[in-house]
C-alpha cells in the first residue's frame, strides 16, 4: 500500500506539471522591468534585447509599442503591444491580469527603440480583455488597449490585422519587443527583432498540450532565437500584417529549443474589429 501511494503521488505530481509560468509579472515582468530601466540608465549596455535577436533601428517596427504596467501593488512591471489604429493596441490579457496580479494602468510607448525615455507615451486604464481568455492556461490570451487618439508619423503607424484561414505553416514571422536577449544575459536597453518560423500546432502541442488550441499559433526557436522575458504582448508579424501576439515561452527557459506561443489574429479578427 505504501508503495502503490508512492507511486500515485507521483503520478499527480507529473499530471500537475505545467510547462508555462503563468505567474507572469512576478516571474517576469516586474524583474524585467527593473532590470531594462537599469540598462538604460547605464552607459556600457550591448544594445540587444530578444534572445539572439538584431537590435532594431527607429521606425522599423513602427507599429510596435512598449508597454509599461503599473500593478495594483505598486510595482512596475513590462510587457509589449502593437498599435492597430490611432486609438487602439493590441496585448496579451496576462499582461493586464494574471490569477496573481492585476494592473490599474499601462502606458504604451511609440516611436521610440528604448522603453523608460523617448517616444510618445499614452497612458491607459481602459484594456478589455478577450472574454474567453484562461490565465490558468494562457488560452485565447489577447486584450485590447483603449487610446487616446496618436499622432502618426513615419515612425508611429498601425499593423493591419491578420484575417481569413492562412494557417501560416512554415512562413517566416517577425518578432519584435524589449524582452530579454538570453535566459541569463545582462540586460540592454533597445528594441529588439527575430525572425522566426510558424510550426503546425500539433507539433507545439507535443510541448505544451492543451495550452494550444485551435486560437494559439506556434514558432520554432533554433539555435537560442526566440521571444523572451518581457517581451510578452508584443507582435509576431508577416510583412505589414500582425499574425500573433506573444503570449508564452517554456518555464525552462526562452533559449532551449522549446517552441514559443502567440494568440492567433485570424481567431479573434471579429473580435478585434468589434472592438475597434
Amino acid at each position: 500500500m505504501k508503495d502503490l501511494l508512492v507511486v500515485v503521488g507521483f503520478a499527480v505530481a507529473v499530471s500537475a506539471y505545467s510547462p508555462i509560468d503563468t505567474d507572469y509579472h512576478n516571474t517576469y515582468g516586474i524583474p524585467e522591468a527593473a532590470r531594462i530601466k537599469l540598462a538604460e540608465e547605464s552607459t556600457d549596455f550591448d544594445g540587444s534585447r530578444i534572445a539572439g535577436g538584431n537590435a532594431a533601428r527607429l521606425g522599423q517596427f513602427p507599429y510596435l509599442g512598449g508597454l509599461l504596467v503599473s500593478l495594483t501593488n505598486g510595482r512596475q512591471s513590462a510587457c509589449g503591444s502593437s498599435l492597430i489604429s490611432a486609438t487602439r493596441a493590441v496585448t496579451a490579457a496576462h499582461c493586464w491580469v494574471t490569477r496573481n496580479a492585476r494592473a490599474r494602468q499601462v502606458t504604451v510607448v511609440l516611436g521610440s527603440v528604448t522603453l523608460f525615455s523617448g517616444g510618445v507615451r499614452v497612458n491607459s486604464n481602459n484594456v478589455r480583455v478577450h472574454p474567453s481568455y484562461n490565465m490558468d492556461a494562457l488560452t485565447n490570451d489577447i486584450a485590447i488597449i483603449v487610446l487616446s487618439s496618436v499622432p502618426l508619423n513615419n515612425n508611429i503607424r498601425p499593423i493591419g490585422i491578420a484575417s481569413g484561414s492562412n494557417q501560416y505553416v512554415g512562413t517566416w514571422a517577425t518578432a519584435s519587443g524589449f524582452g530579454r536577449t538570453s535566459d541569463n544575459s545582462a540586460v540592454s536597453s533597445t528594441l529588439n527583432h527575430v525572425n522566426l518560423q510558424v510550426i503546425t500546432n500539433d507539433v507545439c502541442r507535443r510541448t505544451y498540450g492543451n495550452t494550444v488550441i485551435a486560437t494559439t499559433i506556434c514558432t520554432a526557436t533554433p539555435n537560442g532565437r526566440s521571444i523572451c522575458q518581457g517581451d510578452s504582448g508584443g507582435p509576431l508579424a508577416v510583412g505589414d500584417t500582425l499574425i500573433g501576439v506573444t503570449s508564452f515561452t517554456h518555464r525552462q527557459g526562452c533559449t532551449r529549443g522549446h517552441p514559443a506561443g502567440f494568440a492567433r489574429v485570424t481567431s479573434f479578427n471579429s473580435w478585434i474589429r468589434s472592438n475597434m
